[in-house]
């Protein structure tokens, strides 16, 4: 049964595709002489890094928010009694941060696509494919957006949102 690779089913390029990862993971020259003990004993190792990525991305999201949070609480805290110089480095400050976090969500993002692309060539090995198949198929292969946004895709755009609140918030407290 072939299987759409998630990586490819957004827009953009795709710079490496299932059949890539198929001929770089194997150490052997035949997959099927692999030690299937072994094999599973890999890739339950390396759906737990998946998953600790995942935690890592929640972690950098948690740190950020609550970055956002206290700067924007300071900057209101303060804004009437500072010139507009401290507003405007205080804009530009967290712009460059909105930046960032924007950065790292999108850095994660695409680790954990490669992850996701290793894990399927490994379940290609193994008697089920409970991610790469299953729950990929389960959740319609990521065309029906109504029952399946990434989580990255998602918050990728609040880092966004936050920025336009800032951008508004100075505008607002230049022409205040």
């Amino acid at each position: 049964m072939k299987i759409r690779n998630p990586i490819s089913a957004r827009p953009g390029p795709t710079p490496v595709s299932l059949g890539d990862v198929r001929r770089e993971l194997w150490c052997e020259a035949d997959p099927d002489k692999l030690d299937r003990a072994v094999l599973l004993e890999q890739y339950k190792i390396y759906v737990e890094m998946a998953d600790r990525t995942s935690a890592r991305r929640s972690t950098t999201n948690t740190f950020f928010l609550t970055l956002n949070s206290l700067i924007l609480t300071l900057a209101a805290t303060h804004a009437s009694s500072r010139p507009p110089r401290y507003l405007a480095l205080a804009a530009v400050v967290l712009l460059i941060q909105c930046g960032s976090w924007f950065g790292l969500v999108r850095s994660y993002r695409r680790l954990n696509e490669a992850k996701y692309l290793v894990i399927g060539a490994l379940e290609e090995q193994l008697p089920a494919s409970p991610y790469w198949r299953g729950e990929w198929t389960a959740l319609g292969r990521g065309l029906v957006r109504t029952k399946y946004w990434t989580l990255t895709s998602l918050e990728q755009w609040v880092p966004f949102m936050f920025a336009a609140v800032y951008v508004a918030a100075f505008i607002f407290a230049l022409a205040a």
